[in-house]
């Protein structure tokens, strides 16, 4: 039997049902992911950041829409594309910028890395390098929350890559099985690195992979962050009444390459530019202007704010220290007299 499809047309509603407070949120959260890491980008050419690097450059809204439909306390996890949803929550971005650096003030205490942020305090919960293993973890926090009755959830993104992994399967199954107050989110940026979603399987409609499962899904263009917002309201109103999980295929695009290291020579310049002409944030810009909520001079002063803030991240990060080497055996285990083996 096919899962039930709750396709309702986003893009009906009026862009008027938001408040200028929410459009203005929209607007400076997406932009500072942005212009975080598009500094990041540089100081990775510079060889400030090193290791692995991957930006989230043109995906912003499908974080900044989750967190507009969500309540705090919802618990988030993702993959190795992390910076922005911890901007999008509220962790402050110089400790996010400190982690780029490897420094003590970072997230992770210098020790994770652009891979591995982590804010409890904030409830992202990560930032995690193997493909697809945040899924099932995705699910247990959503079974936390339903056997500590607490009314909240989990939201767990992953790129289109990862629902090849047997994990995702599993953890779907069992999301189901248990009606776990979960929301699952496939970022379908349309590469598993550099492969398209066309070659590595028959199905390309992602949001279909729920069917198995009976699970409701839905596909969303991840571009607006309108449809966005939308899609997560309706997957949390589910999932708080008890009535399980979702699965929404984001529909989004990366302007950068898989990682700092990829070229990107897979795809066509004219496909970027086609996106380009969609992009998340300009669309929100437009509608503030269109709307008079802001004036061009008052967007211009939030993005002259916005880049002074960086330009504050990147000194902080310059000047915080290192993690001092005994440090390399802290945060390993919940046991901080674990005996390990130094010799």
């Amino acid at each position: 039997m096919a899962s039930v499809k709750e396709k309702k047309n986003s893009k009906a509603t009026s862009k008027n049902e938001f408040s200028k407070s929410t459009y203005m949120t929209w607007y400076e959260s997406m932009m500072m992911m942005r212009k975080f890491e598009e500094k990041a980008g540089q100081l990775y050419g510079q060889q400030k950041i090193k290791g692995f690097c991957h930006l989230y450059i043109g995906q912003e809204a499908c974080v900044a829409g989750a967190v507009s439909a969500l309540e705090e306390g919802d618990k988030y996890i993702t993959a190795y594309r992390d910076h922005a949803h911890p901007i999008a929550l509220g962790t402050d971005p110089k400790r996010i910028m400190a982690e780029l650096f490897a420094k003590e003030t970072g997230t992770s205490k210098g020790k994770g890395g652009s891979m591995h942020i982590f804010d409890k305090e904030h409830h992202f919960y990560g930032g995690h390098g193997i493909v697809g293993g945040q899924v099932p973890l995705g699910a247990g926090l959503a079974f936390t929350e339903k056997y500590n009755n607490t009314g909240k959830l989990s939201i767990t993104y992953m790129g289109d890559g990862a629902v090849r992994q047997g994990a995702f399967h599993e953890a779907l199954n069992m999301a189901m099985t248990m009606k776990l107050p979960a929301i699952f989110v496939i970022e379908n940026n349309g590469y598993a690195m550099g492969t398209s979603v066309k070659r590595t399987s028959n199905v390309t409609g992602l949001d279909q992979l729920g069917s198995a499962y009976e699970m409701p899904s839905e596909s969303v263009d991840g571009m607006s962050v309108i449809d966005v917002h939308h899609a997560v309201a309706r997957a949390a109103e589910r999932a708080r009444k008890g009535d399980g999980p979702t699965l929404l295929e984001f529909k989004t695009y990366r302007y950068k390459g898989h990682s700092m290291s990829d070229p990107a020579k897979y795809r066509t310049k004219e496909e970027l530019e086609s996106y380009k002409q969609r992009d998340p944030i300009e669309m929100v810009r437009k509608d503030i202007l269109t709307m008079k909520l802001a004036t061009e001079k008052e967007l211009a002063t939030i993005d002259q704010k916005i880049k002074e803030e960086v330009s504050l991240c990147v000194k902080f990060a310059e000047e915080s220290a290192y993690p001092a080497p005994e440090n390399a055996y802290t945060d390993v285990y919940a046991d901080p007299a674990y005996p390990f083996l130094e010799d």
